[in-house]
C-alpha cells in the first residue's frame, strides 16, 4: 500500500534534554512498523514513554495543515487507511473539501469526512467564476449571437454565493445537502487490523 502521508515522530523526552531523536513514520503503517520505529529512538516505555509529531508532509494536499503535533497514531493510521481506499476523483474531492475549511477541526472530523464524501459535488478544472458561468450556461437557452455578451464571470459569481461553493486547487466544491453521518466517534470505532500503537 503506498504512502499517503508522513509524520516525523520524535521522542519527547531526549528532545526535553536537548536531543533531537526521531525518524519518518510513513502512513498507512503497521504496528511492527510502529513498534520498530518507537524503539530505535528510544521511546520504550520505561525510561521514556512520550514523544510528539514534529512535522508531516504528504501527497493528500492540504492535509497537514489540520494535523497536530500530539495526534493519535491510531487515528492517523485509520484515516490513511480510508483514504487509500478511495478513488482518484473521490481523493480529489476530499482535498477540495478540507481546502474548504469544512470537516477540519479533528483527526476524528477528517475520517468522518472520507465516509461523507457523497455530501459534497466537485467538478474538476473549474477554477474561476468565469468557468462556473460558462460550464453552467451550457443549459441556457442564451441564443447564439448573444453569448460573446453574456456575463460569464457574473453568473458565476452568483452560483457560487447562492450554493455556498468553494474554488479549491484542482475544481470546484460544494455540499450538496446530503445527510453527514458521524460513523466515527472514538478510537474504539477504530477496526483491530487498522490499530498500530502499544508499547
Amino acid at each position: 500500500m503506498p504512502a499517503l502521508f508522513e509524520a516525523y515522530i520524535t521522542n519527547l523526552g531526549k528532545y526535553n534534554e536537548g536531543e533531537l531523536v526521531g525518524e519518518t513514520l510513513k502512513f498507512p503503517t503497521t504496528k511492527e512498523e510502529v513498534q520498530g520505529l518507537l524503539k530505535r529512538i528510544g521511546v520504550d516505555g520505561v525510561r521514556y514513554e512520550e514523544f510528539f509529531i514534529t512535522s508531516f508532509d504528504g501527497d493528500v494536499l492540504g492535509l497537514y495543515d489540520y494535523l497536530t503535533e500530539y495526534e493519535n497514531l491510531d487515528e492517523l493510521n485509520h484515516l490513511a487507511c480510508l483514504l487509500s481506499e478511495l478513488d482518484q476523483s473521490d481523493l480529489e474531492k476530499f482535498e477540495a473539501v478540507i481546502d474548504s475549511g469544512e470537516h477540519t477541526s479533528s483527526v476524528a472530523d477528517l475520517i468522518n469526512l472520507t465516509q461523507n464524501l457523497d455530501c459534497f459535488e466537485f467538478y474538476p478544472d473549474i477554477e474561476s467564476e468565469e468557468d462556473l458561468g460558462r460550464y453552467s450556461a451550457e443549459d441556457l437557452p442564451i441564443p447564439e449571437e448573444l453569448k460573446d455578451y453574456f456575463d460569464y464571470e457574473a453568473y458565476g459569481r452568483d452560483i457560487r454565493l447562492n450554493e455556498d461553493g468553494h474554488f479549491a486547487p484542482g475544481g470546484y466544491v460544494l455540499n450538496n445537502g446530503g445527510k453527514f453521518i458521524e460513523h466515527y466517534h472514538g478510537i474504539e470505532d477504530i477496526p483491530a487490523e487498522h490499530r498500530v500503537f502499544s508499547y
